[in-house]
């Protein structure tokens, strides 16, 4: 980031009061300090910096490496949500820890003016007036990475809060290439006509306010249907039976056992607002080794 605050970046683009209460948000989960120095590029050990060309236009990630990682590795993209960016997803989730102990790449994509067309629902800011292929983008991301290192094609993932996780919605979707995706406070808000068979756990809030738990407007630009519609959705895609719900605390989660040894989940955070919880990361990942293509 450059010296102007995190509150004066693309203002313009939504309603002010949209504006003040997404970034109310955002700013408690990923602070608001001044960028690091940038990584180095080359696909080295640790983080690193690549830009590929998509679209006509010149698109950013960032990929951490764990040293000493085996051949044929896992991968998991995570996207931030809008407001955010690859260096702030980083810092904020925990992911490149749990690649360390656990043997996995992850991939940072970065958003054009910190946002992604999720394909559906007006979302949001300029990508999608300009109707950037995000989708596009990101699996070109994944096919770069996989020329560079050796990575499992079967063991690809896509995580992302907010905007972030309706765009990894939009990816299972409209491509082929993840065996699950991890949305967190999110929704689905592309049409998905031709969705592709893919495991699903998805983590909500049911005091969400920014995207409610029961679908409709919030205090965001977002208004789509509820989550558990959504949870709905992709049972009917994977072919699942009935789902089992198990109670500890203040989550519950549902999980539905589906064809070809998928699942979809549904994990709901009694009160819980528009954040990504303590125990996700761990609870993605190991979704995530569990369900292969």
């Amino acid at each position: 980031m450059t010296s102007r605050s995190c509150e004066s970046e693309h203002a313009a683009d939504f309603p002010l009061r949209r504006v003040v209460t997404l970034l109310g948000v955002l700013l408690v989960l990923a602070g608001c300090a001044r960028e690091p120095a940038p990584p180095p590029s080359g696909f080295v050990n640790g983080t690193s910096a690549h830009t590929i060309k998509v679209g006509g236009r010149d698109r950013t990630y960032r990929l951490y490496k764990p040293a000493g990682l085996p051949a044929s590795a896992p991968l998991v993209v995570v996207l931030h949500g809008a407001f955010g960016n690859a260096a702030q997803a980083e810092r904020a989730y925990g992911w490149d820890e749990l690649a360390g102990s656990k043997w996995f790449l992850v991939a940072y994509p970065d958003g054009l003016n910190r946002s992604w067309n999720v394909n559906g629902g007006g979302c949001c800011g300029p990508p999608a007036r300009e109707g950037v292929d995000d989708a596009a983008f990101i699996t070109a991301a994944v096919a770069d990475i996989a020329n560079n290192v050796s990575i499992n094609s079967s063991r690809v993932y896509a995580t992302g809060i907010s905007n972030g996780g309706i765009m990894s919605y939009t990816l299972a979707c409209n491509t082929g290439v993840f065996a699950a995706i991890g949305p967190d406070s999110a929704t689905q808000l592309d049409p998905c006509r031709s969705p592709h068979p893919t495991s699903v756990i998805h983590i909500h809030g049911t005091a969400d306010a920014l995207i409610p738990y029961r679908g409709g407007p919030g205090a965001s630009v977002v208004s789509g249907p509820s989550v558990p519609d959504v949870n709905a959705f992709w049972r009917n895609v994977d072919r699942c039976g009935a789902p089992a719900a198990a109670t500890s605390g203040a989550v519950t989660t549902s999980t539905a056992t589906c064809a070809d040894n998928r699942n979809v989940v549904l994990i709901t955070v009694d009160a819980g607002r528009h954040q990504w919880p303590p125990f996700a990361t761990r609870t993605l990942w190991e979704f995530f080794a569990a369900h292969p293509h």
